[in-house]
């Protein structure tokens, strides 16, 4: 009969079992045979327990409590005085004793895991007395282990790397397991490893737990990552042993084992000829199955007749070769680039040289293509020069463009005006000469930087620009001048031949060699005897004086004609007027006043006094203003002057009132007392010259009757009229009364009726009722419009 790996377990646990009870575990505690112990007075006999370690086997797992030892002293005589008990470690609780027998027994699963040993202490007591009869001994009982726990990878799952390409037997990683059994005893702690996923990449060493490679040349290209599966078994590997596994991944680091290669051996493309300089051109990348370092390439161009033309670089992200422009192209000169390649690994690994060279060439062929260009100027600047003096239309310089096209298109010249506002030159279109259009100051603008445009006459969108600077020849067209508003004075108390002013001159031009400038006095002035003038042959001069005793009452002011002449060719003159101004001075030769008219001024006023009567003279004046503007403010006549323009003007007022709440919009007061007589006012600022003409009084009749009157028709007007305001609105009515000699002189009744009132006498009521005859009169210059 075959038993499996559990049966046969047990039943190695089974025959464990047995030897230790029927071997080992017979043990118990005998007297010596030494002398009975008797405890009299201060004499005694001293007994010692006599016994064997006792030993339990874990993980007991039956019903019974399991039997562990037995204790007996050479005292007992069997007739049951003698009794035995327990102390210590797990007593009462783990191990119980027959108190008559001495027999021990375990009521507990013990764990020798947990506790490997127990410490306990023994003692024989006359039952009787309760007094103990041996001395108190302490044993041991040792658990005994069994195979009861697997072995375990505390620090997995792990992970390694090994390089590609590594020989057999490299060393990768070491697992380790651990077993909880007791190594000291039997195998149960005794682990073995084993691989069981992996082969045959890797293997294990069965004692260590090191890993190797198993096979050589394994390639990280083909595959980057192995998982393994390794198995640690106690009982020294054998049947019935327990076994615990774990996983590593073993990942293969990238070694430079591939040389770059180029995925064809040529590559062509086409490049416009206007591309700029420093554009790329193409891109272009040597296949490399390596990663990281291993893969990095560098470029360069080895042979070709674009070595000069085109330059190759290395994009570090992506390793491609990047080919750029370092000369402009010209589809004229040159159709066409040949450009051998090489790429090379940057860092070689010289294990692997025999697998080849680490590089790798390619052929780049680069078509320029034709693009119609703009045309191109002989000069990217022309430097020309020009007399100030040039008349108009004289010839400057010429300039020159071509279509630097095969098709050689003609060019017309034109002058940008934004470079050439005032519009100084003009250029041929045909043949770029460029001459003066206006006459040309130095002085205004020495340099003009003008912008010349050639366009060909096939394509004006292709546009070329040429740049001209054109320099203005200086002539001597200014006089020389004072250089600057001198303010000269000579004290009163100046002495003869005393220096008063030095002057300088300037002048606009600029010769070559310099300014130099010569000063006299003017003919009339020569022979003065005030003031001398003294060239100092540097272009200054000095004014000096001539006599003593200025006096600001005599004269306070000289003018003295200063004549200047240039060195130009021919030299300019001008003359200048020095004014001299004669002044107070104090001891210093300072000036404190210049004004002649201190000495008419009254010797009891001060200045203070003159501005303080000045100040009063002004607030007179702006109070007299004020009064003036006010007065004229208040007189404003109420009939228009016969300027301005009379017109009747209606004016409609909408509004409701506010019912019969509302007071404060009328007087209430005014309507119901009608017998107030009014009092004729004459109006002031009116005064008729035909008294007869002016409207009657109020005071001969009484205007109630009339009022009321007035008053009664409106309602009956309001009460009829379905478009009236509501009933409880307030009407309010101007009332002329009557008496007009002229009746009415409303425009809206005129041009409505037929009249044939004659108006005429209007204009003999004086200017102000001019324009109401104009407008009314007969005659045949009265029509208006």
């Amino acid at each position: 009969m075959k038993l499996g790996k559990v049966e046969f377990c047990h039943f190695l646990q089974l025959l464990a079992l047995f030897l230790c009870l029927s071997g080992m575990n017979q043990a118990e505690i005998t007297r010596s045979r030494s002398k009975p112990y008797f405890q009299s007075g201060r004499t005694r006999t001293k007994r010692s327990w006599v016994w064997n370690q006792f030993f339990v086997l874990e993980e007991y797992m039956g019903t019974d409590p399991l039997y562990v030892g037995k204790l007996h002293s050479d005292v007992d005589k069997g007739d049951g005085s003698i009794k035995y008990i327990l102390s210590g470690e797990g007593a009462s609780s783990i191990f119980i004793i027959d108190e008559n027998t001495g027999d021990i027994h375990a009521t507990k699963r013990l764990d020798r895991e947990e506790q490997a040993y127990y410490t306990l202490r023994a003692q024989a007591l006359d039952r009787l007395t309760n007094k103990p009869v041996e001395p108190e001994s302490e044993f041991v009982i040792k658990i005994q282990d069994i195979n009861d726990n697997e072995p375990k990878f505390l620090d997995g799952p792990y992970t390694a790397g090994v390089p590609e390409m590594s020989p057999v037997g490299t060393s990768v990683v070491q697992v380790t397991a651990t077993d909880a059994d007791d190594p000291t005893y039997g195998n149960s702690a005794r682990v073995v490893y084993s691989i069981l996923q992996g082969q045959p990449y890797f293997s294990v060493e069965p004692k260590t737990g090191v890993i190797k490679t198993a096979l050589p040349n394994m390639d990280r290209e083909a595959k980057d990552q192995y998982l393994l599966v390794i198995q640690a078994k106690d009982m020294v590997g054998q049947n019935g042993g327990l076994s615990g596994t774990t996983s590593v991944t073993v990942t293969l680091t990238d070694v430079n084992d591939n040389p770059p290669r180029f995925p064809r051996r040529s590559y062509q493309y086409n490049v416009p000829e206007s591309l700029p300089v420093a554009s790329v051109v193409a891109r272009i990348k040597a296949a490399d199955a390596d990663v990281g370092p291993n893969a990095e390439m560098e470029y360069k161009i080895v042979d070709g007749d674009g070595l000069g033309v085109f330059k190759v670089s290395v994009d570090k992200d992506t390793q491609e070769g990047i080919i750029t422009i370092q000369k402009e192209l010209d589809f004229e000169a040159k159709t066409s680039y040949t450009l051998r390649i090489e790429a090379a690994n940057m860092h070689v690994d010289p294990r692997f040289l025999s697998l080849g060279p680490f590089s790798d060439m390619t052929t780049v062929k680069i078509i320029v293509e034709d693009v119609d260009e703009p045309p191109v100027f002989t000069s990217r600047l022309y430097s020309m020069v020009v007399s100030e003096a040039a008349k108009v239309g004289t010839i400057i310089g010429t300039v020159a463009a071509h279509d630097p096209d095969a098709s050689n298109s003609p060019v017309r010249y034109s002058i940008d005006r934004n470079t050439d506002l005032e519009r100084y030159f003009n250029i041929d279109a045909n043949s770029g000469v460029i001459t003066t259009a206006k006459s040309l100051d130095r002085e205004t603008n020495a340099v003009h930087n003008i912008t010349v445009l050639a366009m060909e006459s096939q394509n004006p969108a292709q546009i070329g620009r040429g740049y001209v600077a054109i320099t203005i020849l200086d002539i001597n067209d200014n006089a020389p001048e004072f250089a600057m508003e001198y303010e000269t004075t000579v004290c009163e108390n100046a002495q003869p031949g005393q220096v008063i002013q030095k002057i300088s001159a300037i002048d606009k031009d600029d010769p070559p060699n310099g300014h130099q400038f010569y000063f006299s006095l003017t003919a009339e002035a020569a022979n003065n005897h005030n003031f001398t003038l003294q060239d100092n042959k540097d272009n200054t001069a000095t004014v000096l004086t001539k006599r003593n005793g200025f006096r600001r009452q005599e004269q306070s002011v000289f003018y003295l004609p200063i004549f200047i002449v240039d060195s130009g060719s021919p030299s300019l003159s001008s003359t200048n007027t020095l004014t001299i101004r004669v002044c107070d001075c104090d001891a210093d030769g300072i000036a404190q006043t210049c004004n002649a008219e201190a000495y008419i001024l009254p010797a009891g006023l001060s200045t203070g006094a003159l501005i303080a009567i000045l100040a009063c003279v002004l607030t007179l004046l702006v109070l007299v203003l004020l009064i003036v503007t006010m007065r004229r403010r208040k007189k404003e006549p109420l009939i228009f002057d016969e300027e301005r323009d009379i017109r009747e003007n209606i004016v409609r007022y909408d509004d409701e009132g506010g019912g019969e709440e509302d007071t404060e919009a009328f007087d209430m007061a005014a309507l119901r007392n009608l017998n107030i007589m009014r009092d004729t006012k004459t109006r002031r600022d009116v005064t008729p010259e035909i008294q007869f003409l002016s409207r009657p009084t109020f005071k001969s009749i009484p205007d109630n009757v009339i009022f009321r009157e007035f008053i009664w028709e409106r309602l009956k007007e309001a009460d009829v009229d379905p478009c009236a305001p509501p009933y409880d609105s307030l009407q309010t009515y101007a009332f002329e009364g009557n008496g007009s000699v002229a009746e009415s002189l409303s425009s809206l009744d005129s041009i409505s009726s037929n009249s044939d009132q004659n108006y005429d006498y209007l204009s003999d009521w004086g200017p102000r009722f001019k324009r109401l005859a104009d407008m009314y009169g007969t005659g045949p210059e009265c029509l208006y419009s």
